[in-house]
């Protein structure tokens, strides 16, 4: 086993911490102990957002449906020409053309050893790769009515808080945000073969405090920031990481959110995303294994504990079945 010292800072302090890694085998255990200190809310989480938080959060919109809300939105910011509000049922969909989630049972059985340094296969734009749809536009090109008008109903009342350029700096924050964080794990992950100091960025701080009890239950990495691809289904997309957590393999998807998600149900779409992820890889020939399991965590800013989602392979079933019918939609809209 390597151990080395990783120094995280703290403002003007830096704070040295031990490691312990194996080459064949991740562990985060004890890998980043932060004191307790005051949310560092910054670019994003100001005052001067503080009432549209309350807003979003407040558990009177969960028991409202469209209609209402639409009523309120024209009494409270004036009649808006927008697209018919959608009504509370849907029409079931069905995929047509049914397709396996796993590639090869048999693998699950005689999987490659875990070891050596994780899978990185880097998403080039070329090579016939242009027309391939990734799994994230596809999803968002196939948002139901119901998820259209409240994704509308948040922008609009976004704008009306922070004006056109302020909701423009506030995406780009987030964006920004969510790059150094999966930067910083991505070098949590990866690194240890050798000492060496780290000062994160102070923007992260609270999103690894967030996830430092999560990542006690990380080992044998895989894959990071790897592009994986089904060519019978003709999609692609990154996953962020392919690991065991409690010591079943898993497609782990890293979300930063500043509102909680302690259910499944909060996460909309994402499990959608992890479940494509998954049928990918087991159809993509440059992994020698299958994946029957996955995980999103929701990490928060102020360093509150994040939530982890697993799902089994139940559920990925049936989010697989999800997400061939929104393939299926985005084929037949072009």
């Amino acid at each position: 086993m390597l151990s080395f010292k990783r120094l995280v800072s703290f403002g003007s302090l830096i704070a040295p911490q031990c490691t312990a890694l194996t080459v064949n085998n991740f562990s985060a255990s004890r890998w980043l102990t932060l004191p307790k200190r005051r949310s560092p809310y910054s670019s994003v989480d100001t005052e001067r957002y503080s009432s549209l938080r309350k807003s979003v959060m407040s558990s009177r919109v969960g028991s409202q449906t469209p209609e209402t809300l639409s009523a309120e939105d024209e009494h409270i910011y004036g009649p808006v020409v927008k697209d018919q509000t959608p009504s509370s049922g849907s029409n079931q969909r069905v995929v047509e053309t049914p397709h396996p989630f796993l590639h090869d049972k048999e693998t699950l059985e005689t999987e490659e050893a875990e070891s050596g340094p994780p899978t990185r296969i880097a998403l080039k734009r070329d090579q016939g790769r242009s027309l391939v749809p990734s799994v994230t536009r596809v999803l968002q090109q196939t948002l139901s009515p119901e998820q259209i008008f409240y994704l509308e109903r948040w922008k609009r009342k976004m704008i009306t808080e922070l004006g056109e350029e302020g909701f423009k700096e506030y995406t780009q924050n987030l964006f920004k945000q969510g790059k150094l964080f999966h930067s910083a794990l991505d070098n949590i992950l990866t690194s240890g073969a050798a000492s060496m100091s780290v000062e994160y960025p102070p923007v992260v701080l609270g999103y690894l405090e967030s996830i430092a009890h999560v990542m006690e239950d990380i080992s044998a990495v895989r894959a990071i920031e790897s592009t994986v691809q089904h060519d019978t289904l003709n999609y692609l997309g990154v996953v962020d990481c392919v690991a065991r957590y409690r010591g079943v393999l898993c497609v782990i998807d890293w979300k930063t959110s500043e509102k909680p998600k302690p259910f499944l149900s909060n996460t909309y779409d994402n499990p959608i995303q992890v479940a494509a992820y998954a049928g990918a890889l087991n159809n993509d020939d440059k992994y020698k294994y299958q994946v029957e399991s996955g995980l999103i965590v929701v990490a928060y800013k102020d360093g509150s504990p994040a939530h982890a989602h697993m799902l089994n392979s139940e559920q990925m079933l049936e989010y697989w079945k999800t997400w061939l019918v929104r393939l299926q939609e985005f084929i037949q809209q072009k």
